[in-house]
C-alpha cells in the first residue's frame, strides 16, 4: 500500500489531503505542531477509511527537532512512497523593518525544514524495499507559491522564501533522479487556509475568491498517482478570480 508523509497536517491544505489520499488507499505519517488536532484528524481517518495512520507532533521551525522526530515516526514501520512537504507560513511587512529573527524563522520553516525533511527521508525512499527487492524510488512534493515568481510589496520575505523553494526543488530532482526519486512542486495562487488568520500576516485579499483546500489536495493527489516513468515539474493551479 502506498504510503503518504505530509507535513502541516492538523489542518489547511495538509488535512484536506489527508482525507483525499486516505479515501485513494493511501496510509498516512502526518505531522504538525498541535498534538490534540493531529490524532483527532487520525482518529477519523482510520474510523472512516481503515488505513493505517500514524502522527506525531513536531515543530517545524525547531531545526534540532526535526532529524530525530521523522525518525522516529518512520522507526513504525512505515517508509513513505510520497513525502507531501506542506508546513509553512507568512510574514506581511517592508523589507527594511522585517526583523531578522522574524525572516530567519520564516527561512526555517518555508525552506530549511524542507530540506531537513528531505535529508532524513532520502536514504529511506533510495532503500525502499518492493516485493523483497531494494527498488529505491519515491516522490517528493514541495508546496510552493505563485509569489515565487512575482514580487509583491509587503511580501518580499515570503516571495523569496519560495522563489528559494523552487531552487530547492529543481536541484533536488537533478541530484535524486539517479535514486528514482520524482521531485514536483505545486505552485498555488492564493488558497482559503488558517495562515490568512495568522498573526503575522495582514492583508485585505477576498477570501471567497480563493482557491479552497479541498482543489489543493485533488491537485496533490493528481500529482502522486503519476506513472513513476514520468514526473511533473510544476503544476501551478490559480484562482480563476485572479487573487493573488
Amino acid at each position: 500500500m502506498p504510503v503518504a508523509l505530509i507535513t502541516g497536517a492538523s489542518r489547511g491544505i495538509g488535512a484536506a489531503a489527508a482525507r483525499r489520499f486516505a479515501a485513494s488507499g493511501f496510509d498516512l505519517l502526518l505531522l504538525a505542531r498541535t498534538h490534540g488536532a493531529l490524532e483527532a484528524l487520525a482518529t477519523e481517518l482510520r474510523s472512516a477509511h481503515s488505513c493505517r495512520v500514524e502522527t506525531a507532533a513536531l515543530d517545524l521551525s525547531d531545526p534540532l527537532a526535526i532529524a530525530p522526530g521523522i525518525a522516529e515516526l518512520c522507526g513504525r514501520g512505515l517508509v513513505p512512497t510520497v513525502l507531501i512537504n506542506n508546513a509553512g507560513a507568512a510574514w506581511t511587512g517592508p523589507l527594511a523593518e522585517m526583523p531578522l529573527e522574524r525572516w530567519q524563522w520564516l527561512f526555517q520553516l518555508n525552506v530549511t525544514s524542507v530540506f531537513q525533511v528531505c535529508q532524513a527521508l532520502l536514504p529511506l525512499m533510495r532503500a525502499r524495499e518492493v516485493d523483497g527487492q531494494v527498488s529505491g524510488g519515491g516522490l517528493i512534493i514541495n508546496i510552493s507559491s505563485h509569489a515565487s515568481r512575482n514580487a509583491f510589496p509587503d511580501w518580499g520575505a515570503y516571495c523569496t522564501s519560495k522563489a528559494a523553494l523552487q531552487s530547492l526543488s529543481r536541484c533536488l530532482a537533478a541530484e535524486e533522479r539517479v535514486h528514482g526519486i520524482r521531485v514536483s512542486t505545486l505552485t498555488l495562487g492564493s488558497v482559503n487556509t488558517p495562515l490568512w488568520d495568522s498573526e503575522t500576516v495582514h492583508s485585505g485579499f477576498d477570501r471567497r475568491a480563493m482557491l479552497p483546500v479541498d482543489q489543493a489536495a485533488e491537485a496533490l493527489l493528481v500529482l502522486a498517482q503519476q506513472p513513476a516513468s514520468q514526473v511533473v515539474d510544476d503544476l501551478t493551479l490559480m484562482p480563476a478570480a485572479g487573487a493573488f
